[in-house]
């Protein structure tokens, strides 16, 4: 296996931990990238479902040094959940890792993103109310808190002495809110320090050195997908980092020639959660269908996922802008009942006709677009058994070669089920 990338190639939710989950038992490293709890994944083995937020999905598998990196923000009472449920499952945790380079969500950093969700009037992002976005802000502002700072008290004053002015200023006269003592703030950093000490990794350069040269093969976990990445996604309606393909080479502590390959995971369909435009949105009884086959419903969240018909036009993008080399595809046995199922190839403006083969960033113009649709017969049969590429009904694999046409990048996998044994590799 080379050192890969897997990306959410959508709106994320389109089963990356299933397949992050299957090359990781091929990998030596996994490293989670960007984002935060925020982030939702199931992985089913033997039986046994595992939901996972923040902590890579490879620690499932015994010896591997499943790695945190300085791309993401930790929230701190969420991270020591996440950690006692997987314990409790069974799960050995001793080759997690956390960058002391990763940055802190603090209660204030929750308050504010629920604050400013719940009080939008208009241009609602349909956040998760984590404390992601304003985490990302503060970091970006240069007042964030980073892990490192926990088990240095002089750093930790001399940091507070910046923030909490700022921060309290902003939290009383913008948002109404309380503000933070210097003591209540070294009370929970105190806390912190406790919940991350068995797992923060102070000597992760001379661990990420020692494995680029002893040949070890590498594997970058992202989270979210193309399509809510800060720069290239429906901005605003995006998440508050990178899941492009490019985000593993700032996030995880190597640089860009330590890739090889990057994985795309997508749905034989297009599901998004949250505010935003999607134009192949199927808020019809055929959606409903999807969203009811498919368990479209958020891991994290537990909100419905919209459903639509899968987009070849957001996807090319992906594939440009996310670096994409293969593609995932992922409950194409979805579709095992459909008649017919439709790929939306372009976008046709309501207003004066025009076409649009490739994707328009401009997403406030998406309002008065339309899907350009073709149609391709189902296959009407079970796919959940089948395991080679070969067995697939003409009509299954019809429509997995158009995608290819469409997207210009081989289809790699097909999963036809949520098992690790249900899975086509070609």
């Amino acid at each position: 296996m080379k050192n890969t990338v897997v990306v959410g190639a959508q709106w994320g939710d389109e089963g990356k931990a299933k397949i992050t989950d299957l090359l990781a038992e091929k990998a030596d490293f996994i490293i989670r990238y960007q984002g935060g709890c925020n982030a939702g994944h199931t992985v089913v083995a033997n039986g046994q479902t595992y939901k996972f937020h923040l902590i890579p999905s490879g620690t499932l598998y015994e010896n591997k040094i499943c790695f945190i990196g300085a791309g993401t923000v930790v929230l701190p009472e969420y991270f020591e959940q996440e950690t006692r449920e997987l314990i409790s499952q069974g799960v050995n945790l001793s080759g997690l890792r956390v960058s002391p380079l990763a940055t802190i969500t603090m209660p204030y950093h929750t308050e504010v993103d629920g604050y400013s969700e719940d009080n939008a009037q208009k241009g609602k992002i349909g956040t998760t109310k984590k404390g992601i976005g304003p985490t990302y802000t503060d970091k970006y502002a240069r007042i964030a808190l980073k892990i490192q700072d926990l088990y240095n008290l002089e750093t930790l004053n001399e940091k507070l002495d910046i923030i909490l002015p700022l921060k309290n200023k902003q939290l009383t006269e913008v948002y109404g809110m309380e503000q933070y003592s210097r003591e209540k703030v070294l009370a929970l950093c105190e806390k912190y320090a406790e919940i991350f000490r068995p797992y923060v990794w102070f000597d992760w350069q001379k661990g990420l050195e020692d494995a680029k040269n002893e040949g070890k093969t590498v594997l970058f976990e992202g989270a979210q997908g193309v399509m809510l990445d800060v720069d290239y996604g429906t901005y605003p309606f995006v998440t508050s980092s990178n899941p492009i393909g490019g985000g593993a080479a700032v996030g995880s502590g190597y640089g860009p020639k330590m890739i090889d390959e990057v994985i795309g995971v997508a749905k034989a369909y297009v599901t998004r959660v949250g505010e935003g435009p999607f134009v192949s949105e199927l808020a019809n009884e055929t959606g409903h269908k999807i969203q009811t086959i498919g368990h479209e419903f958020g891991v994290t969240t537990g909100r419905p996922r919209r459903c639509g018909w899968f987009d070849a036009v957001t996807m090319r993008y992906a594939v440009l802008v996310g670096g994409l080399t293969s593609v995932a595809l992922t409950k194409i046995d979805v579709f095992d009942t459909f008649e017919e199922i439709n790929v939306c190839i372009a976008y046709r403006d309501t207003r004066d006709g025009k076409v649009y083969e490739t994707y328009p960033t401009d997403v406030f113009m998406h309002k008065y677009l339309e899907p350009v649709y073709e149609t391709h017969k189902g296959w009407c049969q079970d796919l959940t058994g089948i395991r080679d590429y070969d067995a697939l009904p003409e009509n299954a694999k019809k429509y997995i070669e158009r995608l290819e046409e469409l997207l210009g990048v081989g289809i790699s996998i097909v999963s036809v089920g949520p098992d690790r044994e249900q899975t086509i590799f070609r």
